[in-house]
């Protein structure tokens, strides 16, 4: 079976998009392996597919599967390719685009200058919707890393995020203490890592470690995190720019009870086929 599919990209964060709605297959975690695998398959961070939707939430659903073929509940930046692959498609003509994942639902806003706009939902502090298995409360929690203990925010953006900040991202232990949090004892469901730097009160350096992946480009709910974080260290104003390894994003929060905004490129790379059976 030929299975048809965009290669995109934000910021260097690329991903396999699918259209499972006029196509019929199933994604098991052998073929998102092989479809992400850069040397025996077509290489990407995460495969994104499309299906209709599964209830009044959204207008499609929207599955993320991981390098490693897990599933995951949320990525900000395939979901701005996600848009635009469904206006490009003619799968859509809305502007605004409620997509449903396997936990929440966001909307996607396209815009004139081909930047997309996600809502990206409130943030969660509760440890056990996290999932987080918490000493106490607090907006810092203490956890043992090969480099000895870190000071962590943590919190979800609709995947478990742990945010440290550090005095330069270029000289931060990303891949060590990121393999090692990823996959702490305290997170049940492994969390996504970002490292910090505050440069001023709108302006932030950030390098993620993905759950599943490894380090990215970029990460979208990762940057969403690292700025929910800094606002709630009173470090971070309420819009902000958040630069990547593979370029910036800008993020806006207003506070407690309201949603986080996320705004980036879209980039559409190439279309292809791919035989999996």
């Amino acid at each position: 079976m030929s299975l048809r599919f965009s290669k995109m990209h934000s910021l260097g964060n690329d991903f396999v998009v699918i259209d499972g709605v006029r196509q019929s297959f199933d994604v098991t975690p052998s073929l998102a392996q092989r479809i992400a695998d850069r040397h025996r398959g077509i290489g990407c961070d995460q495969v994104l597919v499309a299906r209709p939707a599964n209830g009044a939430d959204g207008d499609f659903a929207f599955r993320i599967y991981n390098h490693d073929g897990t599933e995951a509940a949320q990525c900000g930046n395939g979901a701005r390719c996600f848009a635009r692959f469904l206006a490009r498609e003619g799968l859509s003509e809305a502007r605004d685009i409620r997509v449903s994942t396997h936990n929440t639902t966001m909307v996607l806003s396209l815009l004139d200058d081909g930047r997309v706009c996600v809502d990206m939902g409130e943030p969660v502090f509760d440890a056990q919707r996290i999932p987080f298995l918490a000493d106490g409360g607090g907006p810092l929690h203490t956890l043992d890393t090969v480099d000895g203990p870190r000071e962590f925010s943590v919190l979800s953006m609709g995947n478990p995020h742990a945010v440290t900040r550090v005095e330069r991202v270029d000289a931060a232990n990303v891949a060590g203490i990121g393999a090692g949090i990823e996959r702490h004892e305290k997170f049940p469901e492994r969390a996504n890592v970002g490292f910090m730097q505050v440069i001023a009160r709108d302006h932030v350096a950030l390098r993620v470690f993905e759950r599943g992946v490894g380090e990215t480009r970029a990460c979208g709910s990762g940057a969403c995190a690292a700025v929910v974080a800094g606002r709630r260290l009173e470090l971070l104003d309420e819009r902000v720019r958040v630069d990547l390894p593979g370029g910036s994003l800008t993020v806006s929060w207003a506070g407690d009870g309201a949603p986080v905004y996320l705004l980036g490129d879209a980039i559409h790379v190439f279309d292809g086929e791919i035989e999996i059976l």
